[in-house]
């Protein structure tokens, strides 16, 4: 039996299942222009009784994250008298591939990487979706089979992603543009030109640090990964994951030397070339906050206002613009982020009920509205963004024609948090390209 919540009353009162009222919910259903009530309204009509089942969910988010991702799980209850039951921990990624192998499963996890999700599908210890599931997601996502692809694995689809994070960003202070009359380029040979220009002013247009303590190398990692979706098809970029090319693939030595035009050249670079591997990520934006301006752009994911001078307001006293793609290659408009994504591993008709529900609209604006969630979900209604910087990176990925997980972060763990690390630091200090990616290369090679 469907149970029709919204049959004959006012939507603000029909929440009234078991042990709910929408007094529990963060957002009054049918108030807010923002939000799609109409999404929750067709699946609080269409959605099974559930009352008496429970849904288990295990995700790495703790704190205020797993608070807010709650209040969305509580609309899911109040639609359908199902409870949900979260648990966060910061060593998810040990304990899910423990409880699986036990049998004790929570019947959702919340993957932060694909690359685990898929060793685990391989393994049997997670559901398929459906193929209706991947046609869903294919049409209903920007760049949807990105996502597809993303949590495809042996033929098979095991996941749909929720929350997306965004790296293709150079953040910058409008008033430095302002004062010295510079404009946002809309293409990476505008940003060339742009480069040029300020060094041709007497200023200094980047700051890059690739500094982190035992992990130092990462950030160029990302320049690179960005590189590569601009200099090259994204199926290259999916050969080069799987090292279905070599790392010393010219494809990939062009991405590098990309990298390398920007970091390796002491005019562009505060603090010189040599700077760039010794300064740390976290301190490499404050350049740009400095009078004179150290630097005048910094490319960095979506992350690192955390790092900004204390009362920075985004929008305002900082802010971004998208990482261009070339004009004159036709390659579209690629993002480059990572995710978080569900998959099945304890399976239960009243699991299959809240992946529906993650497909909602609903299900992703309750959290857009509380800030700390970006998605790629083409349905929802951009307004319910806490304010305009997110709304604008949102913007970013459903213009994207393309998204790509962080190649570092699919690569064994060896290559993506080790060689390629370490080789981009040598990089940074002078050493070749082609030698360096061999180098990493050989590294692979050892661990098959």
């Amino acid at each position: 039996m469907k149970r029709n919540l919204f049959a004959g009353v006012a939507v603000a009162a029909i929440i009234a299942g078991p042990a709910f009222s929408d007094e529990h919910l963060v957002f009054t259903p049918g108030e807010g222009d923002q939000f799609t009530w109409s999404s929750y309204e067709e699946f609080a009509a269409n959605a099974p009784d559930l009352t008496g089942q429970t849904v288990t969910i295990a995700g790495p988010w703790l704190g205020a994250e797993k608070d807010t991702v709650e209040t969305v799980f509580a609309y899911f209850t109040a639609a359908t008298g199902a409870t949900v039951e979260y648990a966060g921990s910061d060593s998810f990624e040990q304990q899910i591939r423990i409880d699986a192998q036990a049998g004790s499963a929570p019947n959702l996890a919340v993957f932060p990487q694909p690359g685990l999700l898929g060793d685990m599908a391989r393994d049997g210890l997670v559901a398929p979706l459906t193929a209706e599931d991947g046609a869903w997601i294919a049409e209903n996502y920007a760049a949807g089979q990105s996502w597809v692809d993303l949590a495809t694995f042996d033929e098979e689809l095991y996941g749909i992603f929720y929350r997306a994070d965004l790296k293709s960003l150079v953040w910058y202070l409008p008033e430095n543009f302002e004062d010295a009359g510079y404009e946002v380029p809309t293409s990476m040979e505008e940003l060339k030109e742009l480069t040029d220009q300020i060094v041709a002013d007497g200023g200094t247009p980047w700051c890059i640090g690739l500094g982190s303590g035992g992990a130092t190398g990462w950030p160029a990692t990302d320049w690179v990964e960005d590189m590569m979706l601009r200099t090259a098809e994204p199926s290259v970029y999916d050969q080069w994951v799987a090292n279905e090319i070599p790392f010393n693939d010219p494809a990939v030595i062009t991405a590098i030397e990309e990298f390398g035009y920007f970091a390796r050249n002491d005019d562009y670079v505060a603090g010189g070339a040599g700077a760039v591997a010794t300064t740390d990520f976290r301190d490499s934006p404050k350049g740009l906050f400095s009078f004179p301006p150290e630097c005048y752009m910094h490319r960095q994911a979506s992350f690192i206002p955390a790092f900004f001078p204390e009362g920075t307001e985004v929008g305002l006293d900082a802010d971004f613009f998208y990482f261009p793609s070339y004009a004159d290659r036709d390659l579209g408009t690629p993002v480059l982020g990572a995710g978080t994504v569900f998959g099945i591993t304890s399976d239960s008709p009243a699991t299959r009920v809240m992946i529906d529900f993650i497909k909602t609209p609903i299900a992703h604006e309750i959290w857009m509205a509380q800030g700390g969630l970006l998605t790629a979900h083409a349905g929802v209604n951009t307004d319910a963004y806490i304010n305009d910087s997110t709304r604008a990176q949102g913007q970013i990925l459903l213009n994207a024609t393309t998204f790509r997980f962080d190649a570092s972060d699919l690569m064994p763990g060896g290559i993506g948090a080790g060689a390629f690390w370490t080789g981009m630091v040598d990089y940074a200090g002078g050493a070749d390209a082609t030698d360096v990616a061999t180098s990493i290369q050989e590294t692979w090679d050892a661990l098959k």
